[in-house]
């Protein structure tokens, strides 16, 4: 099909990712602007490791309280009281600093961990420019993009759990959706798709290239814009043979959640992967000003973008969380592989999701690759995002409430940590994430 994006709604942006100063060079992927909650991208970066980290989930030995973040409840959850960093890393403060000034960004919150340990927290900016509120820890952010790999984790949780298989049909007689959306036979292959298919974006079609289905008919329901897709959008490939980043598939993927656990997408979020590992603050966002969540920062748009002017709620699975810096960095240490804190999902299932496929073996499920680093990019009106797992044991977290089309923005704010990491700057030796 042919695109129809109109100019400045929609446009390709490819940065290079360098690792060791480049050194290797990974696949394209296409970073969908304005409308579009965009998939990660391909970064520059610089410093001795140039790759992104995730984390993975794990549970504690005890029963915690925290008055920063909550009350842990359940066994073996650990819920820390956080407080922002006392020292600055002035290397990174400075560029921070300088990305919020060149890019006129409100606000933005930043999270990193090192070898598993929160060492840095920080908020910048104003969270809401009318009230001239500063930005503080405790602000919560649409993650735009970024919510995809709570969908991700939740299905792979589902896997280890033996209750669904990658390779399970979605569609179809003897499906796991059968036929519950769509008023038509459905069309020439869609029977055929996959859940490892909906998570790798190679179902075949309904991706940024052809208009994503996600940002059409603003006013149906979610069952209403599936049954309308399956009724009226054909796949453009064959399941398995093309890579087209797609949101409507991350949709689906909350579906089918909900129809194994017999939960909505988020409580079935909650239950499976933010519970476990001490998240309590996270939620899907509202749409407009009015329905903004609790201490969620306001969004400003540029170029002339309305931030309110979307359906963040229908956008669940694929762009519709709301959370802290704080709570992608523990999110990531609970899924990185790393031996500190005990990652929730098995070592078979990290290994499968952050796997490519054969039509593009840089994205894996919900999580674009680099050697052994994982990362993401989100990208809304009114929202920058981005979290990555490096393979140096880092992992960092950038969250803003505008977004810019003025050139590199994207890539400069994954520059960020970069820029700072390369002046090889002190770090605090304490865990944040116990104070």
């Amino acid at each position: 099909m042919k695109n129809t994006y109109q100019p400045r709604v929609c446009s390709a942006k490819l940065n290079l990712l360098k690792i060791n100063r480049l050194i290797a060079v990974v696949g394209l992927l296409f970073f969908a602007a304005c409308k579009k909650d965009s998939p990660a991208v391909t970064k520059t970066t610089t410093g001795t490791d140039t790759t992104h980290t995730g984390t993975g989930t794990g549970t504690g030995t005890g029963t915690g309280t925290g008055t920063g973040t909550g009350t842990g409840t359940g066994t073996g959850t650990v819920i820390d009281t956080l407080t922002p960093s006392k020292v600055a890393v002035a290397a990174l403060d400075d560029e921070v600093n300088t990305f919020m000034t060149t890019y006129n960004v409100p606000a933005v919150s930043v999270a990193i961990t090192k070898g598993e340990k929160l060492v840095y927290l920080k908020a910048y900016g104003v969270s809401d420019k009318s009230k001239g509120t500063k930005a503080v820890i405790s602000d919560r952010y649409r993650l735009a993009s970024c919510s995809k790999q709570f969908t991700a984790v939740a299905i792979m949780k589902l896997l280890d759990q033996g209750k669904i298989k990658l390779s399970d049909k979605v569609f179809g007689d003897g499906a796991i959706l059968g036929k519950t959306y769509g008023t038509k036979a459905y069309g020439l292959h869609i029977t055929d798709i996959t859940v490892d298919e909906l998570l790798h974006h190679t179902s075949g079609g309904w991706g940024n290239s052809v208009n994503d289905p996600m940002f059409s008919n603003p006013t149906m329901t979610t069952a209403e814009l599936i049954t309308w897709t399956l009724d009226n959008r054909p796949l453009d490939h064959v399941p398995g043979s093309n890579y087209d980043y797609s949101n409507f598939g991350y949709c689906i993927l909350g579906r089918v959640i909900e129809k194994i656990t017999g939960q909505t997408y988020a409580e079935a979020v909650k239950t499976l992967v933010l519970t476990p590992i001490g998240i309590t603050d996270m939620t899907i966002g509202g749409n407009t000003l009015a329905d903004k969540q609790t201490k969620e920062v306001t969004y400003y748009g540029q170029s002339g973008e309305n931030p309110y002017a979307y359906n963040i709620t229908r956008m669940d699975a694929h762009g519709g969380w709301v959370a802290t810096a704080a709570d992608l960095a523990r999110f990531l240490v609970y899924i990185d592989k790393f031996p500190v804190r005990p990652d929730i999902l098995t070592s078979a299932s990290l290994n499968t999701m952050y796997t490519g496929s054969t039509a593009n073996a840089a994205y894996g499920c919900g999580w674009a690759i680099a050697g052994n680093n994982y990362f993401h990019q989100g990208s809304l009106p009114g929202t920058a995002t981005e979290q990555a797992r490096l393979d140096n044991g880092f992992n960092f977290v950038f969250l803003t409430n505008t977004r810019s089309f003025v050139a590199n923005f994207d890539s400069n704010l994954d520059q960020i940590f970069w820029k700072a990491f390369a002046k090889n700057p002190t770090w605090a030796t304490e865990d944040l994430f116990l104070k």
